[in-house]
């Protein structure tokens, strides 16, 4: 809201501050997300809302989402900060959902994930989004796993020494292979989530194959990513990895085009 304000609503200043009543209506068929943060932003101002369509409803275009009551100039103050919310994580849901049912269609167990690759300052609602629209939001800051990526195992040198520290922090942390060998190498070593990073669907299923003549394959969580949209999800939700991440649905989704009219 600050962001927004500035020093001051200098256009809204200069209205009457009658008594108004808006509807925030959608444009397009989507998956309704950030609802209960619109509603906040409009009450820190002192207006009354009424939600019309919950977050994870669907709904279709020029239906109504909430009714605002209120000062005039509370409720235009307020009115793009909440637009711009509920377009983003709306857009963000939206796009979750249909990879979702696209996964859960073919594979059941296999859940879809977010990444970190969010809008800066915005993580918290690009997250919640994602769960809403029956995503997995994975780590959330640096501090909730360990997951050792490319460039930590090349600036320590050695992937078995920092697997072998991971394991004396923690039960449950990540590491990311890019060839199959390196895949099995972790296994071995008991790492408990691997992430195949770039690989092809046929590299998967090889690699699971390999994994399980080993005895290994049910003693490790596998996680497929790297440019994995809508057009080929399929394919790896048909390897049955347990996780698929998507950096796109956060750093890529289209937003929603919604509207409030007084």
């Amino acid at each position: 809201m600050q962001e927004d304000i500035g020093s001051g609503d200098v256009t809204s200043d200069i209205i009457t501050n009658r008594k108004i009543v808006a509807k925030i209506i959608t444009r397009q068929v989507c998956v309704i997300a950030g609802v209960r943060f619109a509603k906040e932003i409009f009450a820190m101002s002192g207006c009354k809302v009424k939600i019309l369509r919950k977050d994870g409803t669907y709904a279709k275009p020029n239906q109504g989402i909430m009714e605002i009551s209120g000062p005039a100039r509370s409720i235009l103050r307020c009115e793009r900060t909440a637009l711009n919310l509920l377009s983003r994580m709306s857009g963000i849901a939206t796009a979750t959902n249909e990879l979702v049912k696209i996964v859960k269609s073919t594979s059941p167990k296999t859940d879809v994930y977010s990444t970190r690759k969010t809008a800066p300052g915005l993580r918290f609602f690009d997250k919640e989004a994602v769960m809403i629209g029956g995503g997995k939001k994975h780590r959330v800051t640096l501090s909730d796993m360990i997951m050792i990526k490319d460039n930590h195992i090349a600036a320590e040198g050695s992937i078995i020494e920092l697997i072998r520290l991971a394991k004396k922090k923690s039960n449950t942390f990540e590491v990311e292979v890019d060839t199959q060998s390196d895949a099995i190498m972790a296994a071995s070593l008991g790492v408990p989530i691997i992430m195949l990073d770039n690989f092809t669907p046929q590299r998967i299923l090889s690699t699971i194959f390999a994994l399980r003549k080993l005895g290994l394959r049910d003693k490790v969580r596998l996680e497929a990513s790297g440019g994995i949209n809508t057009k080929n999800i399929r394919k790896f939700a048909k390897t049955k990895v347990d996780m698929i991440s998507i950096g796109s649905i956060t750093n890529s989704a289209k937003a929603i085009d919604f509207s409030l009219e007084v």
